[in-house]
């Protein structure tokens, strides 16, 4: 990387300092199991540990994370000039195409000198056969599962952190608005992500970790559909959802829209949501447990007799986002049986959905932060359905 010093740093999202305590905190966690080094795989963990973010990171790549000394990145060659600009590294080893990145790794690890290695398993990019290749090229031909010891490090965001995701809400806000004045009978599903897409961008979002989801009639009684062309027509229930992002920390927001006048039904299963969605909010508050705000949400739904509708979990934590996710779900849940109590500094996304499946789905969402005293909604959009 010498030819690159001069870069060094030079888009970092965050100060040297602020990764350097990161670091910190992840070498006690990983000393702490017992283990001398910890693979980090994860481009989650890997960004909030060094900052290294592209839109390459389908190629190998890992963070070898010491429980004592300092950290070494192995990517792609293509990768190494950002990767330089990314992150305050000192050591950046890059590995040529058509090189075995499995050897280049193994090698690094023997030179160390580290014997109980431990490598994240469980993320996206690490396939069984990756992880079996790895382990055949040590010396002892073992390596541990470090699965889990960096993403709980993430639940409660710094105040740099908490920043970048009050100018992310921001983006989804404008974005979903504009969403909604483009709804109207005869515009299609794709007209109304291009405005999603361009008021959100136009705000200042980089790229989202998953597309907006924007379904209409029928299609909007299906889950995590996103647009096809359909055009809209009178009567129709319309499903917008996107998140914005800001250094890769993402909020996201969803709202409903109807063309024409809501049919009862749909009204009143909106008028659940919402209620369910207000006793959740209600509910946060430090010193709880995550399960609590979820069975805020799901007595009001129960009561009203819409079980059926719902069965999920009320809400998931927000962060650091790459695809194929917007969320920090897998961190954290707002669910019942989760008893992590919340704390200040955590960051939950509520989406608060009722579907009559293959008819509609009607709902609100808040991205919230976690205060000392209660919570600080991000959003200022309606909640109600918005009629065109």
């Amino acid at each position: 990387m010498d030819q690159f010093t001069d870069m060094r740093g030079r888009e970092a999202a965050f100060s040297s300092e602020e990764f350097a305590e990161r670091q910190a905190r992840a070498q006690a966690v990983i000393a702490a199991a017992g283990h001398d080094v910890l693979l980090v795989t994860s481009p989650e963990n890997i960004y909030w540990l060094t900052g290294r973010q592209t839109a390459g990171y389908f190629a190998f790549q890992t963070l070898i994370l010491p429980a004592n000394g300092a950290p070494i990145l192995l990517v792609r060659q293509l990768e190494l000039a950002g990767s330089v600009t990314n992150c305050w590294l000192e050591t950046i080893v890059a590995y040529q195409d058509g090189e075995d990145p499995v050897a280049l790794l193994a090698s690094l690890l023997v030179k160390a000198g580290f014997k109980a290695i431990a490598m994240e398993l469980d993320g996206w990019f690490v396939s069984p056969k990756l992880a079996r290749q790895i382990e055949t090229a040590l010396p002892s031909g073992r390596l541990c599962d470090g699965s889990g010891l960096i993403a709980p490090l993430r639940m409660i965001k710094s105040e740099a952190e908490l920043e970048a995701i009050r100018h992310a809400a921001r983006y989804a806000e404008l974005g979903l608005a504009a969403g909604i004045e483009a709804a109207a009978e005869g515009v299609d599903e794709n007209a109304i992500a291009a405005a999603m897409l361009s008021g959100a961008v136009r705000a200042g979002s980089e790229t989202m970790a998953m597309e907006p989801l924007v379904s209409s009639g029928p299609r909007s009684g299906l889950p995590h559909m996103t647009w096809r062309r359909r055009a809209l027509e009178q009567g129709d229930p319309v499903f917008l959802e996107l998140a914005g992002s800001h250094l890769r920390y993402h909020s996201a927001l969803m709202r409903t829209v109807w063309i024409g006048k809501p049919c009862d039904e749909g009204q009143a299963m909106m008028d659940c949501a919402l209620k369910a969605l207000e006793k959740a909010l209600e509910a946060i508050r430090p010193g709880i447990s995550c399960a609590e705000p979820h069975l805020a949400a799901q007595k009001v739904i129960d009561d009203l007799g819409y079980t059926a509708a719902f069965r999920k979990r009320i809400g998931y934590s927000m962060g650091v986002a790459f695809a194929p996710d917007w969320g920090e779900g897998g961190i954290l849940s707002l669910f019942s049986g989760v008893e992590q109590e919340i704390r200040p500094g955590m960051v939950f996304h509520l989406p608060a959905t009722l579907r009559s499946y293959g008819v509609w789905t009607v709902g609100a969402s808040e991205t919230v932060i976690v205060t000392e005293h209660g919570i600080d909604i991000l959003s200022d959009l309606p909640r109600q359905i918005a009629v065109r």
